[in-house]
């Protein structure tokens, strides 16, 4: 029988980040190997994770990051069950070392493989899950790619966002985090119009026309009127099209092109929590 000492159980507990206790029982149960404690560790973590299946992971953090010249970002969500797990620094720290890491891949597929610290993310989510006692997973991975990209993180890490202009200009990373506080704020389901969906458009045009004949309209006008109320909701609801909420005699596009006539914003990603 291996001797465990105190400096083995540290070791292991600043390797994996497991709970003294859970650390010197897996030493004791490996004998003192201390790859296989950590492999005792990961399969304490998969028997929470298949427990904890099917609860809710609601809560988390959403953290967006660019790269050093601003030319492509990404947007994550490290999920778990509560909020008191969410807020905690050391998960936060966690959720960014994965969207930092997440920056060199262009699928979730990719990443969720790819070596973290010795493992692959997707058996830290599952080791981790053992650690925390909460079932972790990546809920959202968006990428984005520009001439210029720029970033923002709501309070508390519920909403991260990303936005991406057409020229790299001198102001550009002011316009984009602006946008980007728009697009957090105010929950853009597309760029523009020609973003939306066929089936949203059918909707939201038959929505228009049943209130009209509520209304009593005559049958005849219902096509022209749905069209002006289809022109607003796209001002509502396409990001280029929204009113400026920094100063609301502007549109996003506007706004932008006040910064370069030429400039506009071709593309961005939001990911929320809930």
């Amino acid at each position: 029988m291996a001797t465990i000492t105190a400096a083995d159980v540290n070791k292991l507990r600043t390797a994996t980040g497991a709970g003294m206790m859970d650390c010197k029982k897996a030493l004791v149960e490996a004998d003192g190997d201390f790859d296989l404690a950590i492999e005792n560790l990961r399969k304490k973590g998969q028997k929470v994770a298949a427990n904890r299946s099917d609860r809710e992971s609601t809560e988390g953090a959403a953290i967006a990051v660019v790269n050093a010249d601003k030319t492509a970002g990404v947007v994550i969500t490290l999920n778990c069950e509560t909020d008191f797990v969410g807020m905690n620094e050391s998960f936060v720290k966690m959720a960014t070392e994965m969207a930092n890491q997440a920056l060199n891949f262009d699928t979730k597929e990719a990443f969720l493989a790819s070596d973290f610290n010795g493992i692959t993310i997707a058996d830290k989510l599952i080791e981790q899950t053992g650690v925390i006692g909460e079932k972790l997973e990546i809920r959202t991975f968006e990428k984005l790619e520009g001439a210029f990209v720029g970033s923002y993180i709501h309070s508390g890490n519920k909403i991260a966002t990303l936005v991406a202009l057409s020229k790299n200009v001198e102001g550009a990373e002011e316009v984009a985090r602006n946008v980007s506080m728009q697009a957090a704020a105010m929950s853009p389901i597309a760029l523009n119009e020609a973003g939306v969906d066929a089936a949203t458009i059918e909707k939201e045009i038959e929505i228009a026309k049943d209130l009209l004949r509520q209304e009593g309209k005559p049958e005849a006008m219902l096509d022209n009127i749905a069209k002006g109320k289809l022109a607003r909701f796209f001002k509502d609801n396409t990001l280029v099209n929204q009113d400026y909420i920094k100063d609301n005699k502007l549109s996003v596009a506007n706004y932008v092109k006040s910064l370069d006539k030429d400039l506009i914003v071709t593309g961005f990603k939001r990911a929320a929590l809930g």
